[in-house]
């Protein structure tokens, strides 16, 4: 076991404003296979419920810069057959991949190119969902996953991405290893900004006879090595990272509010709930969560009191502080509402509790 947060209700289960709870909690940890090097959930006693969110413009823009640097090593070729797996909080390259030609298939058809784009780590038995989808590639075709890397969790000490229906937490070596169970090897490795650090792997089985990994993918492996990514030891870091990140975030809102300011926080996200959780903040602190997903309006954060409230309420409100519950959202949402700076409000991110800067 290398991290503990303790008893938290379901990361993606916003309960209607009106039930007060008190909400179901269930036991949120993370244990480290000495086997193969995978970070896993140890246990997820939840009941998966459908996806409410927005995608942010963030993921669009990765998934279209992701399609061209594939498209450049020659992965993607014209009128070749694509199957993808997409994470169930929604996203597709679908559109992207048939403007260049290639044609999607039927769920159980083999394709040249099988992309799994956040799905995988969706699946509890992480064996026979990687098998499944080595399955349906094609013959000299072309497995593509992209992953939230464990390299860029340990190195930023991302504690909260740790939740309830996200089984595993990938490196660039543990899945090698997991690869090399399906007679697939890494071919290539892409890395990308998209929450502090995105990585997409290129895999081809083994007997196809494609050329050696290119230098990305023995330099994915040595920062894994690096960092430590099968040391429990470093895993367990992220957990003395949770404990201040909670203390610093209720101390800060408490500052705010003797100062007489006004916060509001934005982007109800699910890595959101365990810090308001563990940083005991209620509506008196934070009197509401602004959010884009109609969805979620009218709902609550899970586990508190706190309600998820439409954007309008950045003009009618003017808060003097904004605390930005994903950092990924920043350029969209500044762009979108300016009349929190233009009224003297503030961006603060919440993983640094600092003004976010222009151009961030």
């Amino acid at each position: 076991m290398v991290l503990d947060l303790g008893e938290q209700p379901a990361c993606d289960s916003f309960p209607p404003y009106d039930e007060p709870g008190p909400d179901p909690v269930h036991p949120l940890q993370m244990w480290l296979c000495s086997s193969c090097g995978l970070a896993q959930l140890a246990l997820d006693t939840t009941v998966p419920e459908e996806p409410r969110g927005t995608e942010p413009a963030a993921l669009v823009a990765q998934a279209a810069e992701a399609v061209e640097r594939v498209a450049g090593a020659g992965l993607l070729p014209e009128g070749v057959d694509v199957a993808e797996y997409g994470s169930p909080h929604g996203g597709s390259w679908l559109d992207l991949l048939a403007r260049r030609g290639l044609h999607p298939v039927d769920d159980t058809e083999q394709a040249d190119v099988v992309l799994d784009c956040f799905g995988l780590m969706h699946a509890a038995d992480q064996a026979a969902a990687l098998g499944e989808r080595a399955a349906r590639v094609a013959d000299g075709g072309v497995l593509l996953l992209q992953y939230h890397s464990l390299d860029t969790i340990l190195r930023l000490g991302q504690w909260n991405v740790l939740r309830h229906g996200h089984y595993a937490y990938y490196s660039t070596t543990a899945l090698g290893a997991m690869l090399a169970a399906v007679g697939f090897s890494p071919r290539m490795v892409w890395h990308f900004d998209l929450y502090g650090g995105t990585a997409l792997l290129a895999a081809a089985r083994v007997t196809d006879g494609r050329p050696d990994p290119d230098g990305s993918v023995p330099q994915a492996l040595a920062e894994d090595e690096r960092i430590g990514v099968r040391d429990p030891a470093v895993l367990s870091g992220p957990e003395r990272r949770a404990a201040a990140h909670a203390q610093a975030l209720h101390r800060w809102l408490v500052s705010e509010r003797r100062a007489g300011n006004t916060v509001l926080g934005y982007g109800a996200a699910s890595r959101a709930v365990a810090l308001l959780r563990r940083a005991a903040v209620d509506k008196t602190l934070l009197p509401g969560v602004v959010d884009a997903s109609p969805a979620k309006q009218g709902r609550r954060m899970p586990g508190t009191d706190i309600p998820v409230v439409d954007p309008s309420r950045l003009a009618a409100q003017r808060p003097d502080a904004v605390l930005l519950l994903l950092a990924d959202l920043l350029p969209e949402v500044r762009s979108a509402f300016p009349v929190v700076e233009d009224s003297g409000g503030r961006w603060v991110d919440v993983e640094t509790l600092s003004p976010a800067a222009a151009g961030h």
